[in-house]
């Protein structure tokens, strides 16, 4: 099995932290003036979403777990369920929409997404990083509102709201961000 130093923790990686798989979603090295240094962690489950607070020692190596992923479209919402269809095997999975977690806010009808498998199992959804999405919802933005560069709530297709510019309006298509939920720019 793989491990990973404490050294190696960037946001995203994976770790396996008794026997159920976890991503690191903030980390931060702390050498105090007494002491030995120590590495502080927030962790978020891959199976049931639940976050943690955890602390290693520096240096401390832990196990990488064993993850698989599948490309897939997803295809409809049944409930509280998703049903996606392997592209390659046509099998389908359910996921609920605990497992999706923030995901769910930019999921669309066939979008291709990846599913993680644990143990045999799907257990999360990787959407894109980049989406291009239509606002369908937004305050009109008044000319001389604002000195410099002035924000608003928009919308988009999927439910997601976002903060855009000013000068955004009703139906245009903007790129966004889906891992920290910002605008980048009007779609081309």
């Amino acid at each position: 099995m793989a491990n990973i130093s404490t050294a190696e923790f960037r946001n995203g990686s994976k770790l396996l932290l008794d026997g159920t798989p976890f991503t690191i979603t903030f980390f931060q090295h702390v050498k105090p003036g007494k002491g030995p240094a120590f590495v502080r962690t927030k962790v978020k489950s891959l199976k049931d979403g639940r976050v943690l607070e955890r602390t290693f020692r520096s240096g401390e190596k832990l196990d990488v777990p064993d993850l698989t992923h599948a490309v897939m479209q997803y295809l409809y919402q049944q409930g509280n369920d998703f049903v996606f269809m392997d592209n390659d095997t046509y099998d389908q999975v359910t996921l609920t929409g605990d497992q999706l977690g923030d995901a769910l806010d930019f999921m669309q009808e066939n979008m291709e997404v990846k599913v993680l498998y644990f143990e045999g199992q799907p257990i999360d959804v990787e959407i894109p990083n980049f989406l291009e999405l239509e606002i369908t919802e937004t305050d009109p933005g008044v000319k001389g509102d604002t000195a410099s560069g002035g924000t608003k709530p928009a919308t988009l297709s999927t439910g997601a709201v976002v903060k855009v510019p000013l000068y955004i309006e009703v139906g245009e298509k903007v790129r966004v961000d889906t891992r920290n939920r910002t605008y980048l720019e009007r779609a081309k």
